[in-house]
């Protein structure tokens, strides 16, 4: 009956009905984070199919009318953070964090943090597709996130009309997020979503931290984009951003982090990603490591070991099953 998103690289998709409101809460609560079901109708009804791929989750849910909430006891017992997204597909919903809230009807967006307490309120015949996955996921810092939670987006307009669509098609087909190819779906979804998430932050104002903003995302998007280049360093980061070395240093120093550990924390991210792609399984790990700046083998597998508890040989043979946390 449940769906645990947190073992493994890729489950099959699970489905869930049920008329009982116990029920219903135990799969919720082992689909996402632990929440608590509310106000639920008599005559319930519940419907969810997810699939998780790698360590993102992807829903449809389909309910009668209830609640879920998340408290700070339910927080507590959590180790790792998420957020989680919803697309209103049917009916209406509530949502309810960091003092605002968000009224769901068909066609809007909202994202929300399961670090901090929230409450989702949704009517009977509510449906709606439900991205969730983990914080770091996002090249945006958890103070910009948190200016948009509970916030409701429509998607009716400009960036939306492609990202509303997207969505709803992959919710409609979890079965196809399989292999190697529905790794690639799902990264991109993710993507798409920090893409609309910067958009929106921008499109509200010309603030000093709007403009930190949009600067931050051209960095994230040069590094990504030379991941490979044994030359990729502060230095040539600056140069392309036209900002001085101190600066870009001052940038990520505000977020916690330094410029060199984020880069190879998306090497790492990346390099583990291809050692689970069959399409991958003939290319030696020593290949997958340099083509992600890796050049020495060793340095690699150091590296690798240290942060993931297991070598990349010994992950690659267990398909991925280890739990742990980059960052």
């Amino acid at each position: 009956m449940t769906i645990e998103p947190r073992r493994g690289p890729a489950v099959q998709v699970r489905e869930v009905r049920t008329a009982s409101v116990p029920e219903w809460s135990t799969a919720v609560s082992h689909s996402f984070v632990p929440l608590q079901v509310l106000d639920a109708v008599e005559d319930f009804r519940g419907r969810m199919r997810g699939r998780r791929v790698d360590d993102i989750f992807l829903s449809t849910v389909n309910a009668s009318a209830h609640t879920v909430e998340r408290t700070p006891r339910l927080i507590g017992d959590s180790d790792r953070l998420y957020y989680k997204l919803t697309l209103q597909i049917g009916g209406t919903a509530i949502l309810v964090q960091d003092g605002r809230e968000a009224v769901l009807q068909p066609g809007d967006v909202a994202i929300y943090d399961t670090g901090r307490p929230y409450t989702l309120s949704v009517d009977e015949g509510t449906d709606a597709v439900v991205i969730m996955f983990p914080q770091d996921k996002l090249e945006l810092s958890h103070q910009q996130v948190s200016t948009l939670t509970a916030v409701p987006l429509s998607l009716g307009t400009g960036l939306g009309q492609m990202v509303s669509p997207f969505l709803h098609q992959v919710g409609r087909n979890l079965d196809l997020l399989h292999g190697s190819a529905g790794m690639r779906i799902v990264r991109t979804t993710v993507d798409l979503v920090g893409t609309m998430l910067t958009h929106e932050l921008t499109s509200r104002g010309t603030s000093a931290d709007d403009r930190r903003s949009v600067l931050m995302f051209g960095v994230y998007d040069f590094i990504n984009r030379n991941l490979a280049s044994h030359e990729l360093g502060p230095e040539m980061i600056a140069r392309a951003s036209y900002i001085s070395v101190g600066y870009l240093h001052s940038l990520f120093r505000a977020r916690g982090t330094t410029v060199n550990a984020w880069i190879r924390e998306r090497r790492l991210e990346n390099a583990r990603r291809d050692l689970l792609d069959p399409l991958l399984a003939g290319r030696s790990i020593a290949a997958i490591a340099a083509s992600w700046g890796f050049p020495d083998a060793a340095h690699f597998s150091k590296v690798f070991r240290a942060v993931v508890g297991v070598s990349a040989s010994e992950y690659r043979a267990t398909a991925g099953d280890v739990q742990f946390e980059i960052g």
